[in-house]
């Protein structure tokens, strides 16, 4: 059974951090594919990737689909993620976690731009 964890910055702004559990809400109302989707923060906010990650084992998965909420591939996106699930991966040998592209690396994100700027 698969999980979908959104990974994000997290932020000192409660209203930063809410915006990321609010889109969390929006995609779990979009489908049934996943057991749960919840999200995570690489720093500053709660759940951190280690609470997301047991969360998703509690309820379930067997693989946990790991989104970065990310522009860039900076070292947040290249080293702090994996670094950070790595101690996860050892603790729970029988679950598969896979990271996707950040969502900076889209496709449809050139559009994405486009269209906004036109409003």
């Amino acid at each position: 059974m698969q999980a979908l964890l959104v990974i994000a910055h997290g932020s000192r702004r409660v209203a930063s951090n809410q915006e990321i559990l609010d889109l969390v809400e929006i995609l779990a109302a979009k489908t049934t594919h996943y057991i749960t989707i919840q999200a995570a923060f690489l720093e500053l906010a709660n759940p951190s990737i280690s609470e997301g990650i047991d969360f998703c084992v509690k309820k379930g998965a067997t693989e946990v689909i790991v989104l970065p909420y990310f522009l860039s591939a900076g070292r947040h996106v290249s080293e702090d993620i994996d670094n950070a699930l790595a101690p996860k991966r050892e603790e729970y040998p029988q679950l598969t976690i896979t990271i996707k592209p950040h969502i900076g690396a889209a496709n449809g994100m050139a559009e994405m731009l486009l269209n906004l700027a036109k409003g």
